[in-house]
């Protein structure tokens, strides 16, 4: 026993040590500067079939592509998403018959399969910094900048699991996380929350566009930064409105397929070069490692190499993803919405899945393009890009434009126009649900005014004592509302609702309905500004990327109490998000004023790696700490019955045309009329929470603890090592691309297969039952 740890000790967490002293090192002495990283690898420089050297290779990204044909591209994947969302429209409308509903353009049915979940996600999360931001970061650490890229955002995306399956078993009907933060503490605290969740869609669709344009704008030929903002907003913004969420899920998974196909292309090139490119001078992971074992890394890193995961820039830009990325996640709708639109069990392994399936795509893409370039400019014996071109995001580009010429080049457009088509489009739809059912619903123009949540909306009365309401599903003049307005009929507008109960909220639902489509349309349209402000503010991908969590990281731990925690008040969410917010951004400002040039050279020094590590670790930390401790203060009385009483305020949340009750027909319960107890919910999904709670956990200590630890005990990998970590990023990527390209598409078809014959059985009860017309004599 003594033996064996020991041994752990000597050989994992030894090197962690150190590696906790190199970064403070590393913040002590700093980088070595003025010296060529790619010096020692002039032997190296190769002679090409023309006579000049790697070295005459010319520097940077040059724009090849013609105008013409990249606008035929982005136009004609425009079309094929907008028929996709046509489809998807059509489903909704001639088999699942819910296409007029409002909550339906939100939720996608709220029956979504795991596979369709998972590739959702995987699709939401893989921004343009994905692609990007992953291989910047491996060209400045070596091999430790993908790992810790992929499991610092991987490890939220399964965590996620976890609030999905208490959100679905505590507020079923909630369509925006926001409606249980209202529903529970009120006023103030959802409008505070509601601003937190603005300046997280400003700031991850602003990081989203403007790495898109720097893509696209650097390899094609006359695009400027107007047209190129204008295109990408107006292809989000035309299969969005046509079919809403469920449009996204379904283009999600092309865009997916096409995400996934692209990038083993990019790994058989480089890795193996099955053609013989004499552009590629790698072709081989033992290539790799000559190239990458010549060149002088940073200062920070182990023996000064890039093949090493004792790396004192890659361990600090670890931190920093992890915290920023569970504001990105946790404060942004769009995740929210993905968790609503699937069951509970469903939602918890779409997540999980998800998460590992995403796990592979900044993993893989940073180990392919971004060792790749550290290949390419040892193999030229300069740097290709300059420190600004790199933090712009043009690491990828490059390698793609210097291996596979034109082809490349368009493969970084489809890989980016996929990546911003996707996030763009789940971004405008989490701020057009929250500005419908949040702001406009709820205080610009609300169906009744001055109700308390405890209160039937149709009618005002009390719904546990005083409601006499009749349920929509027993409602024989819904029935017949609902057929007519399915039915074809000659006149230009749809038949006036007959049902006295609920005909006027339908009337006002179809209303919402109508401004969900203009609430896209806006919201599509302020993106052009965004960018453009964001570019003229001179802010990069990597500044808007570490900043997320500075901002927006206070909100992390009072978002996951308020679904987790009965104890939890008002007055410490609030305290808790704004002052932890103050602390973060004051404690960043203070950290950057110490370099060189104070805050009047600001994006360089708010931008330094050590200015965002301590404003993201204050802003989570504070911001968690102030929220317990206050509730804790305020909320001493609190009983257990009390808890009962706060989950039935977010049971509450409903819409009396859709209730919630409908999507758990199918459960093990003998009184299906009425809506299952809070207790029932806990019994019935204990499984799916386990698992979430164990997967979660386990998960995320083996990606960001234990795998590292192992990886750092390593020291310097050597070529056999390297080899195999080579060919498990490769693996990854082949296994994730074959499940979330067959899995979601057999489930969806299954699903619509079913469906289908479940409308032809009861259009046959319908017709057996049906009384015969009275003919006249």
């Amino acid at each position: 026993m003594t033996y064996c740890l020991s041994h752990l000790a000597t050989k994992v967490l030894w090197p962690v040590v150190i590696l906790i002293f190199q970064v403070w090192q590393a913040r002590c002495n700093g980088q070595t500067a003025g010296v060529n990283p790619f010096s020692g690898c002039q032997s190296n420089v190769t002679t090409h079939e023309n006579g000049s050297t790697a070295a005459e290779v010319r520097v940077g990204v040059v724009p090849t592509v013609q105008l013409g044909n990249a606008l035929g591209l982005i136009v004609g994947f425009g079309v094929f998403a907008a028929l996709v969302a046509l489809a998807f429209s059509l489903v909704r409308r001639f088999v699942y018959h819910d296409a007029d509903n409002l909550d339906t353009a939100f939720d996608a049915g709220g029956k979504v399969s795991i596979g369709l979940t998972a590739t959702t996600i995987v699709s939401q999360w893989t921004w343009s910094a994905t692609l990007l931001q992953s291989a910047t970061v491996a060209s400045k650490y070596g091999i430790s900048g993908p790992f810790w890229y992929a499991a610092g955002a991987t490890i939220q995306v399964i965590l996620f699991a976890i609030l999905s399956i208490e959100l679905k078993t505590k507020a079923p009907g909630a369509k925006t996380f926001l409606q249980v933060i209202k529903a529970r503490f009120g006023t103030t605290t959802h409008v505070t929350f509601c601003v937190f969740a603005g300046f997280t869609n400003l700031v991850v669709t602003a990081s989203l566009l403007l790495a898109g344009t720097a893509v696209l704008t650097s390899l094609v030929q006359g695009l400027s930064l107007e047209l190129a903002c204008m295109i990408l907003s107006a292809v989000i913004g035309a299969y969005t409105l046509i079919g809403g969420l469920g449009a996204t899920f379904y283009v999600s998974y092309f865009n997916t397929t096409l995400i996934f196909s692209m990038l083993l292309l990019l790994v058989i090139e480089v890795y193996y070069n099955p053609y013989e490119n004499s552009r590629n001078p790698i072709g081989s992971s033992s290539k790799m490692y000559q190239f990458l074992d010549c060149i002088n890394g940073p200062s920070g890193n182990e023996e000064n190499s890039y093949l090493t995961f004792i790396s004192s820039g890659g361990l600090m830009f670890g931190v920093i993803n992890i915290v920023g990325n569970f504001g990105a996640v946790f404060c942004d709708q769009s995740y929210w919405q993905s968790s609503i639109a699937a069951k509970p069990i469903q939602g918890v392994w779409g997540f999980i899945s998800g998460g590992l399936t995403w796990f592979a795509i900044p993993f893989t893409m940073a180990t392919t393009m971004g060792l790749s370039y550290l290949a390419l400019s040892a193999d030229s014996g300069q740097a290709l890009l300059t420190p600004t071109q790199i933090d712009q995001g043009l690491v990828p580009p490059l390698v793609a434009q210097k291996l596979l010429g034109t082809a490349g080049e368009f493969v970084m457009l489809m890989l980016i126009l996929m990546a911003v088509m996707s996030t763009g489009s789940a971004e405008v739809i989490a701020v057009a649900s929250i500005i419908i059912y949040d702001i406009y619903k709820t205080y610009i123009n609300p169906y009744r005014k001055d109700i308390p949540e405890s209160h039937c909306v149709l009618c005002g009365k009390d719904m546990t004592h005083e409601c006499t309401c009749i349920p929509v599903t027993q409602c024989s003049a819904c029935h017949e509302d609902v057929h007519e307005a399915h039915s074809t009929h000659k006149l230009g507008v749809k038949p006036f609702n007959k049902c006295t109960t609920h005909g006027l909220y339908r009337e006002y639902l179809a209303m919402l309905l109508n401004y969900k489509s203009w609430c896209i349309l806006w919201v599509t349209a302020f993106t052009i500004p965004l960018v453009l402000l964001c570019n003229a503010a001179s802010l990069n991908l990597s500044w808007l990327y570490l900043f997320t969590g500075v901002l927006i990281g206070s909100t992390v731990i009072p978002i996951s109490l308020s679904i987790t925690w009965s104890r939890i008040n008002a007055p410490g969410m609030v305290a808790g998000a704004v002052c932890g917010c103050i602390l973060g951004l004051g404690s960043w400002l203070v950290t950057a004023s110490q370099h060189e040039g104070g805050l009047s050279d600001f994006i360089q020094n708010t931008g330094k790696e050590d200015s965002m590590l301590v404003g993201n670790c204050v802003a989570i930390g504070s911001g968690g700490i102030i929220c317990i401790v206050v509730s804790l203060i305020t909320n001493r009385r609190f009983k257990s019955e009390d808890a009962v009483k706060e989950w039935e305020k977010t049971r509450n949340v409903d819409n009396p045309l859709n209730p919630w009750l409908h999507l758990y027909e199918d459960l093990p319960r003998e009184n299906k009329d009425e809506r299952p107890s809070h207790e029932e919910f806990l019994k019935i999904f204990r499984s799916a929470k386990i698992t979430a709670y164990v997967a979660g956990i386990i998960l995320s200590v083996v990606l960001i603890i234990i795998w590292p630890a192992i990886m750092a005990g390593l020291r310097v990998l050597n070529e056999t090592m390297f080899i195999g970590w080579a060919y498990v990023s490769q693996v990854w990527a082949f296994l994730a691309a074959a499940f979330i390209i067959s899995v979601p598409l057999v489930q969806e078809i299954w699903g619509i297969w079913r469906q289908y014959k479940r409308n032809k059985v009861k259009d046959m009860q319908e017709e057996k039952y049906a009384v015969p017309p009275q003919t006249k004599l």
